[in-house]
């Protein structure tokens, strides 16, 4: 995945004042999770520019390269708050990472191909999982898992453990959780039993003249 590379540069005053006021200078304060020494570095972003490193990106946990000064820290962008009426970010938290030490993200799904069960046999595909957990190194971090669907037959399911992510990624999220599953259309059992009763007029005909039988036998 393509590296993110973003300015900051260190902020000394916190609390809601400092805040508001740096956000005036065109800034969006921020946080970095110190991955050796703990604790919390606190840092500010160009607005501007920030924006722009996201412009098309789609996934949540991004690796980033923070240019402090000339040194560079490698991070996960973990969490960004927007202002709700204006949607711009007002906040962004990272965590500090080794570009060699594995560590774990969320991903998200996103179904590709027509499934045989809806294109032959009229069913409806329905995704019933988002995401997934995965381990992998940072530099491997991907914003989403393409999942093709298109082997996915009527009343089948595809479950986690059937994903094909490939070496670079070991799954977190439990192998039985389902992902996606083709159900039949609702009603699909009745045209077939109409079929069926079509098939054997005699047993019809038999069951008619039973029920005539027994109505005449009561009369008598």
């Amino acid at each position: 995945m393509e590296k993110i590379m973003i300015k900051a540069e260190e902020r000394a005053e916190h609390g809601t004042a400092a805040v508001r006021r740096l956000r005036r200078t065109g800034k969006i304060p921020a946080s970095v999770m110190k991955m050796n020494k703990g604790g919390t570095q606190l840092i500010a972003l160009d607005a501007h520019e920030f924006m722009m490193a996201m412009r098309g990106r789609s996934g949540k946990q991004l690796l980033v390269a923070l240019d402090m000064n000339g040194s560079t820290m490698h991070a996960l962008l973990r969490e960004m708050q927007n202002d709700v009426l204006a949607g711009t970010p007002i906040h962004v938290d990272f965590s500090e990472v080794s570009l060699t030490q594995k560590v774990r993200v969320t991903v998200p799904l996103y179904l590709t191909g027509e499934a045989t069960g809806v294109k032959l046999g009229g069913g409806v595909l329905e995704q019933v999982l988002r995401t997934v957990d995965v381990e992998c190194l940072p530099d491997d971090i991907e914003e989403k898992f393409d999942v093709d669907v298109t082997a996915l037959g009527l009343d089948q399911t595809l479950f986690v453990k059937d994903l094909q992510l490939g070496d670079k990624f070991t799954l977190v999220t439990r192998g039985e959780y389902a992902v996606a599953t083709v159900k039949a259309p609702d009603g699909a059992d009745a045209p077939a039993a109409a079929a069926a009763a079509e098939k054997s007029p005699e047993v019809i005909k038999k069951g008619k003249e039973d029920a005539d039988a027994k109505k005449a036998e009561a009369k008598k």
